[in-house]
């Protein structure tokens, strides 16, 4: 056998035999992205349903500064934020810095732009009669927005998936914030890393194994979901 089946073999024995190091790092990872999801969707959802829903002056440079923000490096937010976070920061008397809450602060930087404009793309893709309709029935702003989510649901949870997505396949951030620190603030991208260049390829190869089964099961239960409702 060789290198690579053997340790795909030691790998899905880690994953089936439920090896708590795995798991624990596997939960550890779920629980940063999610948290990072929930705070980045409530904050960037409506906002991005009021950019889209109102005409302002500065809209046109706003998308183009959400477009950039998709766009930064991880490493350039974890660095900006570890200048923040770190003992003689602006913010270093929080003590927040190598803890999960940094990583979580640091993922809903990188994840609320991608958010925010792609609930705009989603709300501007929609049908050009939807807004005039509700205007004429008597919509207030509220019902306004609402209404308009419900018919955008599934572009707008596309968005947060990619979010998801994102957050949870991070790696500068979450080495630069979160120290990888074993058991507290290693997640499953940071131990790929640490644990490929130790050696432990199969203990690497089974995080990833589980990153990617992640991502396919998010992925289909969203297509589910619109088939479902289709």
């Amino acid at each position: 056998m060789d290198y690579f089946s053997h340790s795909l073999s030691v790998a899905l024995e880690l994953i089936f035999q439920l090896d708590p190091a795995v798991w624990h790092v596997v939960w550890i990872s779920l629980k940063i992205s999610l948290i990072a999801v929930v705070i980045s969707a409530a904050l960037a959802i409506p906002l991005g349903t009021l950019v889209a829903l109102n005409k302002f002056s500065g809209k046109q440079f706003l998308q183009q500064f959400l477009n950039t923000l998709m766009a930064v490096p991880t490493v350039v937010i974890g660095l900006l934020l570890y200048g923040l976070l770190s003992r003689q920061g602006a913010l270093g008397h929080f003590g927040l810095l190598y803890s999960q809450s940094a990583i979580v602060i640091g993922e809903c930087l990188l994840i609320a732009p991608i958010i925010l404009n792609l609930t705009v793309v989603a709300i501007h893709s929609s049908d050009y009669r939807l807004v005039p309709t509700l205007l004429s029935l008597g919509a207030n702003r509220w019902q306004l927005m609402w209404m308009v989510l419900s018919e955008t649901r599934f572009a707008v949870m596309a968005a947060l998936v990619t979010g998801f997505g994102r957050a949870i396949g991070e790696v500068g951030i979450a080495m630069m914030l979160g120290g990888n620190i074993e058991g507290l603030t290693r997640t499953m991208t940071t131990a790929i890393a640490l644990e490929t260049s130790k050696g432990e390829f199969e203990f690497a190869l089974a995080l990833g194994l589980l990153l990617l089964s992640i991502a396919f099961v998010v992925n289909m239960g969203l297509q589910q979901l619109q088939q479902d409702e289709g």
